[in-house]
């Protein structure tokens, strides 16, 4: 008999949107940057801790949110998790000076913290037998999002200024209404699917398993440093080199930002559905190593060749950002929230601190010096290949 499970399609469009929205309004923070760094006259390291500021918050909760779910899932926290990004968003369009700012991205970093891991798990239980795809479906979501910070700029923070953020506070209502439909399905789908009990699997595990899984683990983690800190680099710290290097206006320098963005979305799609027929390690490990010379060209190649260099570079480095997840989640199952909010929180994380980082030694040793140096962060996917195969996880899953 065949263990095919049906893709829930309504669910996973559902909940991409509502990615799209959320990943949209964090996008808001880099997007505004540039803005509130002349206006209110910040350095790039305090532009960096308002970064700093909306992903460690993100990043801090989302495995707690994630632990928490294993045990008690529950299903109305998404529409919670919306409210609280409400009240960040409309802080932000009102805020007076720098420390409102940081306090409204507070609200937005709880409210993504409270999101990601549970809408994770929807993604997973919706997707059946075809997760690869169902975490592409749900993750092009936030990088579209994501890829709209550009946009954003040009068309209503240049013009209107900070209170332009006062229109996203509609949009985040109706994300509400559609978190509220999601959640009543994730309901319907705990009661009619119950968890079956599970004896500890630690007790059973053969000597040197649980070794090679905490090894697969920590490098998952480095993966996504380099990973963060390269994105990191070329979202938020791209756009500055360009215009101090090019005397590029803001709008000119958010076109390549968008390009970066726009094709790194198409990779995410993609990366899921070629993992699932090609297998996630390689996925994960072509995602970055074929990135690499693209990257290291990038911070020399002049404004034309930029367009195509940072565009494919985008579609490459961003496939593995969905297959990293699935790995994780299928590295440890049954703990689907805790692997989900651990891989996405740190990616948050992680690319918070790549933020400040980043800033700060662009302040002391220059911004060009700075970019440079990023651009060698790709090299460390060769580091890939040591992951357990694919092959041997379900041999693991097997057994277990």
């Amino acid at each position: 008999m065949s263990n095919f499970k049906p893709t829930v399609f309504r669910v996973l469009i559902a909940i991409s949107i509502v990615h799209l929205i959320n990943d949209t309004m964090q996008a808001i923070i880099p997007a505004i940057l540039p803005i509130l760094k002349e206006t209110m006259n910040l350095s790039y390291t305090q532009a960096g801790i308002i970064v700093f500021a909306l992903n460690m918050t993100s990043s801090v909760m989302q495995p707690v949110v994630g632990m928490y779910a294993d045990r008690k899932p529950a299903p109305y926290m998404l529409p919670i998790g919306m409210g609280l990004t409400t009240i960040g968003v409309f802080g932000i369009a009102i805020a007076p000076n720098y420390w409102a700012i940081l306090l409204s991205v507070l609200f937005i970093g709880l409210g993504s913290a409270i999101f990601h891991p549970e809408a994770s798990r929807v993604a997973y239980m919706a997707g059946g037998s075809r997760r690869g795809l169902a975490q592409s479906i749900f993750q092009v979501g936030g990088n579209s999002g994501s890829s709209l910070a550009s946009i954003m700029t040009v068309l209503i923070f240049v013009p209107f200024g900070q209170f332009g953020a006062i229109w996203f506070v509609l949009i985040t209502g109706c994300a509400i209404a559609v978190q509220l439909y999601v959640a009543r399905w994730y309901q319907d789908y705990i009661t009619t699917n119950p968890r079956p009990v599970r004896k500890s699997s630690d007790a059973k595990m053969p000597p040197g398993r649980k070794k090679q899984i905490t090894f697969a683990i920590y490098l998952i983690i480095v993966l996504l440093f380099v990973r963060t800190w390269y994105n990191s680099s070329i979202s938020i710290y791209y756009p500055f080199q360009l215009m101090e290097e090019f005397n590029f206006s803001l709008q000119q320098a958010q076109i390549y930002i968008f390009l970066f963005a726009a094709a790194g979305a198409l990779g995410t799609f993609l990366g899921g559905p070629l993992s699932d027929r090609y297998g996630r390690r390689n996925v994960l490990f072509y995602s970055m190593v074929a990135a690499a010379p693209l990257a290291l060209l990038l911070p020399y190649a002049d404004p034309f060749w930029a367009y195509p260099i940072i565009a494919l570079n985008g579609f490459i480095v961003m496939s593995g950002w969905s297959v990293t997840v699935v790995y994780a989640q299928e590295l440890v199952p049954g703990k689907i929230g805790t692997v989900s909010g651990l891989t996405t929180g740190l990616a948050f994380g992680l690319g918070a601190i790549g933020a400040v980082a980043i800033g700060g030694l662009s302040d002391s040793l220059g911004l060009s010096l700075v970019m440079q140096l990023a651009s060698y962060l790709p090299l460390f996917g060769f580091l890939a290949i040591l992951l357990p195969s694919d092959q041997k996880l379900r041999e693991w899953s097997a057994e277990s």
